[in-house]
């Protein structure tokens, strides 16, 4: 038996060694994907005025090396001045306050086709009775291997 021990251990070793290992990494994605608001008809712009009972569209352009599979959509309220470490310019802030009735929307989307750049472009209305305020448009894209990016922008929710 320790004969067997001596010569299996070792070359399982080896065997699971060639096995992990490969010195083609062509087909890894490696890459994230990424999300700009930073032209055009981008929005919202950092600092950007949003009236309650107004629609807008929302639009981000989101690109990846391999594929796109889904994007996400989130404002929420930043009554409590809280950042994200991908957020870019800080607007001036009104004084911290307690949330009533705050904005909180969420929406996820697929992206279909295996596409490698895609415009998100989602129409929302901000309600009338919402509190007015400072507010962050965060945006999301995943991948289809998994690899996902945000970007925040901070903006003001106004009567």
């Amino acid at each position: 038996m320790k004969t067997f021990s001596k010569r299996f251990f070792p070359l399982l070793s080896i065997m699971l060694l060639f096995a992990c290992s490969s010195s083609d990494n062509g087909d890894i994605d490696e890459d994230k994907p990424t999300i700009s608001v930073n032209y055009a008809e981008g929005f919202p712009q950092a600092c950007e005025t949003l009236e309650r009972g107004q629609t807008y569209s929302f639009r981000a352009q989101v690109t990846d090396n391999v594929a796109l599979a889904a994007y996400s959509v989130n404002i929420h309220h930043n009554f409590d001045h809280h950042t994200h470490d991908d957020q870019g310019a800080q607007c001036d802030l009104e004084p911290v306050k307690t949330a009533i009735n705050p904005m909180m929307f969420m929406e996820n989307h697929a992206i279909e086709g295996g596409v490698t750049s895609y415009e998100i472009n989602l129409s929302i209305t901000i309600p009338d009775d919402v509190d007015p305020g400072d507010y962050h448009c965060a945006y999301s894209v995943t991948d289809q291997t998994g690899w996902q990016s945000r970007t925040s922008v901070d903006i003001k929710i106004v009567d």
